[in-house]
């Protein structure tokens, strides 16, 4: 073989290697290239989010000073303690009180809103920004004037009560008052932000479900309940979820309700972060709070199990019934 053949078979063959080696950085660009952009979100997860679970889980079982720090094992000592205390039971009554009194209120409103706005209305893009306003707002500015308008003794509420010949509530003092005063409060805050989830939903189901019951001579409500909130079922179930986990993690609202910040005397609408706060920040005992807030995430991912159990049951119904 001469001279130029060999150098012609050397360059092809330098040739297919160049060909071989691209398509092989190709396909490991295209297979880790996903992985390489989100994970910037991993990492911070791991370091923010992994890291503080898995080190409370460590602190929930020792004795834990904020100034002396890490002290003896003590295993499941600190959730029998939190367990035998009555004031977590009364956190823990008080935090499903306030979400059951914010979210039913808040997702039935929230449809209903979603439904107005899905309709045929001028200056649209107006009326969407405008119910997202509360949402804007701090939760300490909505807190203050929240505050102002359930007190006990001169509020605005109470001054319209006793227009109509009603005695004054104990917005403060009383257990259920006090609830739906705080309840009112994340109803105002997340209503409008819960709409405008729902109002995506309903702009993706095809106008030819609504247009084939306008003929069959369906009304707007009869619409609403038949044709509209079957379809949302999934949207629904995801609202319904946030919306437990942010009603189990109520803090600001209750925190602020009161200039004392204690819950109330006694403990009327203490909530379960408002418990935790207490053990950490203000009795220093580290080792309870940490276990505390371990109860709460196994309260929250039963919820998120329950979710996923409903959200697969209906899935599958529906494509029974399909």
């Amino acid at each position: 073989m001469d001279t130029t053949t060999q150098l012609h078979t050397a360059s092809k063959v330098d040739r297919v290697r160049r060909v071989g080696l691209g398509n092989t950085v190709s396909r490991w660009d295209m297979r880790l290239s996903p992985y390489l952009f989100i994970s910037p979100f991993f990492v911070l997860f791991a370091v923010t989010g992994l890291f503080p679970l898995v080190f409370t889980a460590f602190v929930s079982v020792h004795e834990w000073d904020l100034i002396g720090g890490k002290g003896d094992f003590v295993g499941l000592e600190n959730y029998a303690a939190i367990l035998g205390q009555d004031k977590f039971w009364i956190s823990l009554r008080n935090t499903f009180s306030i979400f059951l009194l914010s979210s039913v209120p808040q997702i039935s409103l929230a449809i209903i809103i979603a439904a107005v706005l899905d309709a045929n209305l001028r200056a649209k893009t107006f009326w969407r920004m405008g119910v997202l306003l509360p949402y804007v707002v701090t939760p300490v500015a909505v807190t203050l004037i929240f505050s102002a308008l359930f007190a006990d003794q001169s509020g605005l509420v109470n001054n319209i009560l006793g227009a109509l010949g009603i005695p004054p509530v104990g917005w403060h003092s009383e257990v259920l008052p006090s609830h739906i005063a705080i309840a009112s409060m994340i109803n105002f805050r997340w209503t409008g932000y819960n709409a405008l989830i729902l109002l995506a939903a309903m702009q993706a189901i095809p106008r030819d479900f609504h247009e084939a019951a306008m003929i069959d001579g369906a009304g707007p409500l009869r619409r609403l309940i038949s044709v509209t909130i079957p379809q949302l079922r999934p949207t629904i179930i995801f609202v319904v979820i946030t919306s437990t986990i942010g009603g189990l993690q109520i803090f600001e609202e209750a925190q602020l309700f009161s200039r004392d910040a204690n819950g109330g005397a006694d403990s009327q609408w203490l909530t379960i972060t408002m418990y935790l706060y207490q053990l950490g920040w203000r009795q220093l005992d580290f080792g309870m709070a940490s276990a505390v807030a371990w109860v709460l995430f196994l309260i929250i991912i039963a919820v998120v199990l329950l979710n996923y159990l409903i959200t697969r049951r209906i899935a599958t119904s529906g494509k029974e019934s399909a």
